[in-house]
């Protein structure tokens, strides 16, 4: 394994750490942006600050305040001194087409992501943008 892919395995590695600050039960979600070999932003799926830390309703699904790990970490950005063109998104798990318009707006360049989803619509439209989309197995995180 060469230098950058054993960095992009540490920090998907890391990510999936991070996931678990989230309180949600039903996917906990995490996503560190690195630019530089510095990790700039990182985030988790969860609500909103100051919102209880309560993310599925009585029924199980996901309650519709809930933000997505990668949109807490671009949010984060957006409230530091720092940006994120030409960065790299590590995430858990595929991003959706919401997110992934955050990223493209973000001017983010390339994302590496573990786990896929059964949707593929985030990813496609990243590839149509132009940003570099791989697909990292770490440590048999993926679900089919």
């Amino acid at each position: 394994m060469d230098k950058s892919s054993l960095l992009d395995s540490r920090y998907l590695r890391m990510a999936h750490i991070w996931a678990e600050n989230s309180y949600c039960t039903r996917r906990q979600v995490g996503a560190l942006i690195v630019k530089d070999k510095m990790i700039i932003s990182d985030g988790y799926n969860g609500t909103p600050s100051g919102f209880p830390n309560v993310c599925e309703g009585a029924d199980g699904l996901t309650l519709p305040c809930v933000l997505h790990a990668e949109a807490n970490a671009i949010t984060k950005i957006a409230r530091s001194g720092n940006n994120s063109d030409g960065a790299t998104l590590y995430v858990t798990d595929a991003p959706c087409i919401e997110c992934a318009k955050l990223i493209i707006q973000a001017g983010i360049r390339r994302v590496v992501y573990a786990r896929s989803y059964r949707l593929t619509d985030g990813i496609d439209l990243l590839r149509r943008a132009g940003i570099e989309v791989e697909h990292l197995e770490v440590n048999g995180a993926d679900n089919p």
